[in-house]
């Protein structure tokens, strides 16, 4: 009898507990339209994430007071103390509003984990598509320019192709992903960066320092992650149409349909240059004409539960030619006019996907196919790479622990025209085929509060330098809601993939020289960082503070110095050091005048030993010691108008000279574009934008007697060299300073710091077509 009267009271407490859980739901807008995605909470107990339509729910939910937390890239932090009480449903009604730091927006890029700014126990920097229009681009390759601490830098003079530097150190240190997938690497990250449309990129989040513990090699110097747009966050239509005063036209549209459960977003970028403009003098064009296209689509299936399901493909064509004013296309490949072609295809392939089981589990993979058909001068470059990468990640927590587990492999094949594919002792074509499997964890452990720890460790296994171990470790302390310090460690590492188009070396001016078997680079880093947010609302700001201390350990430098006939490329005998400290400061005061001012000063060396056994201190070519740049903006609200002043500012660097006789200066001048921008809205859907490039209309020619070495003798056919290709030299070694050549030059367009495009006017128009 006792045992029945027992299971009937359990049965009662059970019913009443069922009958004590309510229901909460909402729906998330912004600006008129449905916010997918958004993370919400309740006392950080109850977690869930809105639906395509912006619409949340909790289902059980037991009576009581909580806070209601919501969260969205690009918005204010949504608050606000509700009751549960014994209604069967609560609903509540959410407008977020735009953001006024950046402190708040959601990032991955550090951890693989959405999370808000301030909770990453990595520092990540967030730019978003806004930020970006305040000095408007026909490429995100210029647009990053505008990032504190990121240069991008021109390598040649007469194609205009380049890479990405991050605090003083070189493109092949920088990986560059899109939706968290490594698409922009070895050849594609001198072309990857152009012609991506505008119009899908959402975000780019930037990470400073070696992230190779999760995301393998190249990312031995820092990270750029381009996060596309959700399908469901998108206008209907949107339209970009920009022209400048040197003829540079832009177009880049975006749109988006649904079918059934499926959304898509379609964006093409289209950029033609046409019109040859030369200011210096020297019979070259100035800028490179350009006529390249860009097709980018993405789609996206609404599963339950919100789990993600994504597929993105992007077409890319350019062809890009500089060279002689009189250059055509006749003169391709031949000896009379001067001119460097390129042909570019290219095609991208994203996807991811989470399973459907209990555990979190995603599916990530990307492929890549390029080919590059290319002449600088007479000199051919035929190159075809592909990259096929693949991902599994298994997301875990246990209380107060998060563990990250993942499996990552990688295949490159590569093959070009050049000595870098053939096999020395056969003398046949032998193509680069790598796979690079990996293995990750990562656990993040909330110790409290206030201290949150991270630990991470990679293990890459590579043919022939087998396993490469990558720890890092992360310290972040709250010491209040709005003041968090963050303390990084850990290595890097970059297998040898030398990108053999050299243009020194295929214009004819320099030799390419490997010696001796590469090793991989490997680098040990710690970083510091302190984010303070300041004020309230109408009038914020926030404090970026980072100084960081890079030791790199068999760095492979290209050595311009020793001959200048030569690029000679070697594991460095000695040690290399980056070191120093940047500073942002962001500011928003009454959502008017709004500001983001950024400077970094960096030491970049190499140490080596001369024959004597002294260390030798050399700063790298092309390395800035300081560098600054801002973004002032002032609105008029209702006059409808924006102001936006930009520019950046650098300081010295190191240039490579051709001779000891090369009248060219030996280092830049401290030299800053500067831009200014009007920008008047008619409504929410409509927009004009215009202003001045360059308003000082600097150029690197300023100063200096010539750019291009010897442009009125490209193909060097009024040199003599002797036995050792060495030209005109007597036996002492020394130049012979002649009427034909008193400076002792060959042909070289590498002398390159800066744009070579002066003072320019633009005009544009923005159009957006909501649901």
């Amino acid at each position: 009898m006792e045992v029945k009267f027992t299971l009937i009271g359990l049965l009662l407490m059970m019913h009443l507990t069922v009958l004590g859980q309510h229901k909460l739901t909402g729906t998330i807008s912004a600006e008129g339209q449905q916010v997918p995605r958004a993370t919400v909470s309740l006392n950080k107990q109850f977690n869930t994430i809105s639906d395509s339509a912006g619409f949340f729910s909790f289902a059980s939910v037991p009576p009581g007071k909580y806070l209601l937390h919501v969260t969205m890239t690009g918005f204010e932090p949504f608050k606000q103390n509700i009751a549960i009480d014994d209604s069967a449903t609560k609903s509540i009604q959410i407008n977020l509003q735009p953001s006024t730091s950046s402190l708040d927006a959601i990032v991955i890029s550090g951890t693989m984990k959405a999370v808000r700014r301030l909770e990453s126990p990595i520092a990540v920097e967030v730019y978003s598509q806004q930020f970006f229009k305040k000095n408007p681009s026909p490429s995100l390759f210029e647009s990053l320019s505008m990032v504190n601490g990121v240069r991008p830098q021109i390598n040649c003079n007469v194609c205009n192709t380049g890479d990405i530097h991050i605090n003083g150190l070189e493109g092949p240190y920088t990986m560059v992903t899109i939706d968290g997938m490594p698409i922009v690497s070895s050849l594609s990250s001198v072309y990857g960066l152009f012609g991506i449309p505008n119009q899908m990129i959402e975000r780019v989040e930037v990470v400073k320092g070696p992230a190779s513990g999760l995301y393998g090699s190249e990312a031995i110097g820092g990270l750029i992650n381009i996060i596309t747009k959700s399908p469901q966050k998108v206008p209907l239509f949107s339209a970009n149409v920009m022209s400048t005063s040197w003829r540079e036209h832009l177009v880049d549209l975006g749109a988006k349909w649904k079918l059934g459960s499926l959304n898509s977003i379609l964006g093409v970028n289209y950029f033609n240059y046409s019109n040859p403009i030369d200011r210096n003098g020297d019979n070259f064009t100035d800028l490179t004409l350009q006529h390249r296209v860009s097709v980018f689509n993405k789609w996206s299936l609404s599963r339950p539960m919100n789990r993600m399901a994504s597929l993105a493909g992007r077409y890319f064509y350019e062809d890009r030619w500089g060279g002689e004013m009189n250059w055509n296309k006749q003169h391709r490949g031949g000896d009379e006019v001067y001119g460097e072609s390129i042909y570019t295809k290219r095609w991208e392939l994203i996807g991811n996907y989470q399973l459907p089981t209990f555990e979190k589990i995603m599916l990530a993979f990307s492929a890549t196919g390029h080919h590059q058909d290319s002449y600088y001068g007479t000199a051919p470059y035929l190159a075809n790479q592909r990259i096929i990468f693949g991902q599994a990640t298994w997301d875990k927590n246990f209380g107060s622990q998060s563990f990250l587990l993942g499996l990552a492999g990688r295949y490159n094949y590569y093959d070009d025209n050049s000595t870098a594919t053939i096999d020395t002792t056969s003398k046949t074509n032998r193509p680069e085929k790598v796979f690079l499997p990996g293995i990750f964890l990562q656990n993040e452990w909330q110790v409290n509060n206030a201290h949150k720890l991270l630990f991470g460790l990679r293990i890459d296994h590579h043919p022939i330098h087998k396993q490469i171990f990558t720890p890092r470790l992360a310290y972040k302390w709250t010491i209040d809601e709005n003041k968090i310090f963050r303390m990084n460690a850990g290595t890097g590492f970059r297998v040898v993939n030398l990108f053999t188009e050299e243009h020194a070396s295929l214009t004819g001016a320099r030799a390419v020289e490997v010696k001796d078997q590469l090793q991989p680079e490997k680098s040990y880093n710690v970083n510091v960082n302190y984010n303070h947010k300041l004020g309230s609302r109408s009038k914020a700001a926030a404090v970026d503070v980072s100084a960081w201390y890079t030791y790199f350990n068999n760095q492979i430098i290209p050595d311009y110095d020793t001959d200048p006939m030569k690029i000679i490329y070697a594991n460095l005998s000695g040690y290399s050091v980056s070191k120093g400290v940047s500073v942002n400061l962001e500011t928003n005061f009454w959502q008017r005048l709004k500001s983001n001012i950024g400077f970094t000063l960096q030491d970049v060396a190499k140490y080596d030993r001369d024959a004597d056994d002294k260390v030798i201190k050399q700063r790298p070519v092309l390395t800035e010691s300081l560098s600054g740049n801002w973004a002032l903006s002032y609105s008029f609200p209702l006059a409808g108008l924006t102001i936006d002043y930009t520019g950046n500012i650098y300081g010295p660097m190191r240039l490579p000279l051709v001779s000891k006789f090369d009248p060219r200066s030996p280092t830049s001048p401290v030299w800053s574009i500067q831009n200014i921008q009007l920008t008047k809205w008619f409504s929410s859907q409509f927009e004009i934008y215009g202003g001045v490039k360059n308003l000082l209309n600097w150029t690197p020619a300023r100063n200096n007697p010539f750019l291009i070495a010897r442009a009125h003798d490209p193909f060097d056919k009024q040199l003599d060299y002797d036995g050792d290709g060495k030209t005109d030299v007597d036996v002492n070694g020394d130049v012979l300073r002649t009427n034909i050549n008193p400076y002792g030059l060959t042909f070289d367009p590498s002398y390159v710091f800066a744009p070579n495009q002066g003072i320019r006017f633009f005009l544009g128009l923005r159009l957006h077509m909501k649901n």
